[in-house]
């Protein structure tokens, strides 16, 4: 072998050893860092309008404007009017498609469009006047949104709503695919125009492994309290986004959890609003209208609703798709609307003394987030 393949060798061999490095370095530094959230965490509650913090409720009567921070009371008897979003952290409209459902995107909207989608899904919280919201993919710091802090955006552009938020997407860099995800800040937020008393971010097992779990999802339950007036009952809202892309067993595994907890606050006499995006069918609802089209596209996973205890109803909107297929952007597509994947994902698991009064999935086209949102309004019994 001549010095000259040689030297080429020594050269490959350097670049090999400095790509190894790197992998290793990176990997230190995502463990050094890897979000770690307690099985049980207190979440902070922002007054309506305020920037204040960790909110004592008991002392709620010495913030600025007097009152209890603008909040409305709820006692038995009254309508609650829920609203649920997936928002695709604003980046995932009519225009987007994404890597993972078959499309060929990493970001698909620049940060104008980011910003037109925030104030567009502000709009239509402000018109469709819900006194909760729960929200699902809020970036507040991510690469993908273009560092936008969308949760005070959003609240910035309404009144009357304290705030929650809960982390389930954190992690300093997602080093895949190319160009990369890069810096992921994201989480569940929960908007309340009543009083919440207590706010906790209870943690879900998450399906995967060392190292693979260090740029994943950590997901959680965020659970809410409202007090009910003259009762020692409490209106209990658990906004939740499940696993998508797993075999199934991260799923299965999270919606056990989450029934255990349903179950034990009906038990206690609660009223009990669980509601977001499922990334499963809810198996008491024929979804015959959204076909799986091919084999290459994302596939839900299924509740079987009657594992359920009977004092607990899943309730949303079939008549209208809640999610689309991001294998393809929408805008500009050719393809006749039976030719495109929609699924039925998002919805609401009551207690049942809560009387469903009406529920609606929202036709927004897809045009903000490849979900649409869907409003239930209920009685308290």
């Amino acid at each position: 072998m001549d010095k000259k393949v040689k030297n080429i060798f020594k050269l490959l061999g350097g670049i090999l050893a400095v790509i190894a490095l790197g992998v290793i370095i990176l990997v230190v530094v995502l463990t050094i860092t890897e979000f770690k959230p307690d099985d049980v965490e207190k979440i902070s509650v922002v007054a309506a309008g305020s920037e204040i913090q960790d909110v004592d409720m008991d002392d709620a009567d010495t913030l600025e404007n007097g009152g209890r921070l603008n909040v409305k009371e709820l006692s038995d008897g009254d309508s609650v009017r829920v609203m649920t979003w997936n928002t695709g952290y604003a980046a995932l409209g009519e225009n987007a498609d994404f890597f993972m459902d078959g499309g060929k995107s990493v970001s698909s909207s620049d940060k104008e469009t980011v910003q037109e989608n925030l104030e567009a899904i502000s709009e239509q919280i402000e018109e469709s006047d819900p006194d909760i919201v729960f929200m699902q993919e809020v970036d507040v710091d991510s690469k993908r949104s273009h560092y936008i802090n969308e949760l005070d955006a959003i609240t910035g552009n309404l009144t009357g709503y304290s705030s929650s938020f809960a982390e389930n997407y954190k992690t300093l860099y997602v080093p895949y695919p190319l160009p990369t995800i890069g810096k992921v800040d994201c989480g569940l937020a929960t908007l309340s125009k009543y009083e919440v008393s207590d706010c906790k971010r209870i943690s879900l097992p998450c399906p995967f492994g060392y190292p693979m779990r260090l740029c994943n999802l950590k997901r959680c339950l965020m659970v809410s309290r409202v007090p009910i007036e003259g009762s020692d009952k409490e209106l209990v809202l658990v906004n939740l986004h499940l696993e998508a892309y797993d075999d199934g067993d991260g799923k299965a595994a999270q919606t056990q959890q989450l029934k255990k907890l349903l179950e034990e606050e009906t038990e206690k006499g609660n009223y009990v609003i669980a509601g977001g995006d499922f990334n499963q069918e809810f198996s008491n609802y024929d979804n015959s209208a959204y076909p799986i089209i091919n084999d290459d596209v994302w596939t839900p996973g299924k509740i079987d609703t009657d594992e359920f205890s009977d004092s607990l109803s899943f309730v949303t909107d079939n008549s209208t798709p809640s999610c689309r297929s991001l294998d393809r952007p929408l805008k500009g597509n050719d393809a006749s609307p039976d030719k495109f994947q929609y699924y039925m994902i998002d919805g609401f698991i009551v207690s049942d003394n809560l009387s469903v009064e009406s529920v609606e999935t929202l036709d927004l086209d897809f045009k903000n987030s490849d979900h649409n949102p869907i409003v239930i309004e209920m009685k308290l019994n």
